[in-house]
């Protein structure tokens, strides 16, 4: 894939027949704290009003057609030092180095945005291979283990927590 047909914005109303593409499909979802959205008004509700009030949350696009979520979303009070993040691609588009390089545009832009940010850090499913490749591919390392650190979706996860720290590390 050629990174420059990449881009992230923020979600438009507008996006809703390219969202359904990607977030009603179940391995999408698999690993999400939401759930996999099911009809059209579901999917513009879930833009309008999880994703447009919240700047953090943003649109992968290949040639401006959304293909995944992603979201960098820094702490406040004592945690406005770090930032969460996490992602999710379309199944068409997996294997083709979109999400490293949504990651490494992210952390980039949030680095901009809030020049205080230590600490980037993403919470990944053991059983999320590719997941925990996008991160390592971004330059983030995995930490250690937390395990049954959350409940969704009627189980307990064991989650991989991975770090970047731009004082430490160059973004590759």
């Amino acid at each position: 894939m050629d990174p420059s047909r990449i881009t992230l914005r923020n979600f438009e109303p507008i996006d809703v027949d390219d969202v359904m593409a990607w977030a009603v499909d179940d391995q999408v979802t698999r690993f999400t704290r939401w759930n996999t959205l099911t009809t059209k008004e579901e999917t513009l509700t879930f833009i309008k009003e999880v994703c447009i009030p919240n700047p953090c949350h943003r649109c992968i696009c290949i040639d401006n057609r959304s293909i995944g979520i992603i979201l960098v979303q820094p702490g406040s009070d004592e945690g406005r030092y770090k930032a969460d993040v996490a992602y999710a691609v379309g199944k068409k588009h997996w294997g083709q180095g979109i999400g490293t390089t949504a990651v490494k545009m992210a952390v980039s832009s949030a680095l901009k945005e809030f020049p205080d940010l230590v600490r980037f850090q993403g919470f990944v499913d053991v059983e999320n291979k590719a997941s925990q490749r996008v991160l390592e591919k971004a330059g983030f390392t995995q930490e250690g283990l937390l395990k049954k650190c959350l409940f969704g979706k009627g189980r307990f996860w064991d989650l991989y927590v991975y770090s970047y720290l731009p004082s430490e590390l160059k973004l590759l």
